[in-house]
């Protein structure tokens, strides 16, 4: 199957323009409707676009990383700042303060949420065992029972939501 040239540079083109437009959005908290998803999951639309500008354009690409010194570099210097990317900031105390503060609650013991939550620690406990978490009693931590980033949403989401 012969991939068209113009194919893969017009969706690599497109998806640049949305990828680059979508993402100085969400850098500068600007966005609005559905922005972020499109962000998200269009962006995979690019990822294919590059990949097939990348097969069409082959040789071009393979003369290019062969001969080009400053092409190398620049390559190496992206290659390196991802790496880097992955490196943890600050530690274990360091992070974004509601993911610190949703790792409080969750590790504390359900006596200490309890207040927060404006009900006593006895009906916390029923209505998470009512809602099919195991729950040993008031000092159990919510941690300890939803083990999960998904099961920790609904628990917080269970214990948080106003009537």
């Amino acid at each position: 199957m012969k991939i068209s040239r113009d194919w893969a540079t017009s969706v690599t083109i497109g998806g640049f323009g949305l990828m680059a437009v979508t993402g100085v959005l969400l850098f500068f908290h600007a966005d609005s409707g559905l922005n972020k998803l499109a962000h998200e999951w269009l962006g995979w639309i690019f990822v294919g676009g590059v990949a097939l500008h990348a097969v069409v354009n082959w040789g071009a690409f393979k003369r290019y990383f062969l001969s080009s010194r400053p092409g190398r570099a620049m390559i190496a210097l992206f290659a390196v700042a991802l790496v880097a990317s992955f490196a943890p900031l600050g530690g274990k105390s360091g992070g974004k303060p509601p993911m610190l503060a949703m790792n409080a609650v969750l590790e504390a013991p359900l006596s200490a949420v309890a207040p927060l939550t404006g009900r006593p620690v006895e009906t916390l406990v029923a209505q998470l065992n009512g809602a099919g978490f195991a729950v040993s009693g008031p000092e159990a931590n919510l941690a300890s029972v939803a083990p999960d980033r998904a099961a920790q949403g609904k628990v917080l989401a269970l214990l948080f939501k106003r009537d």
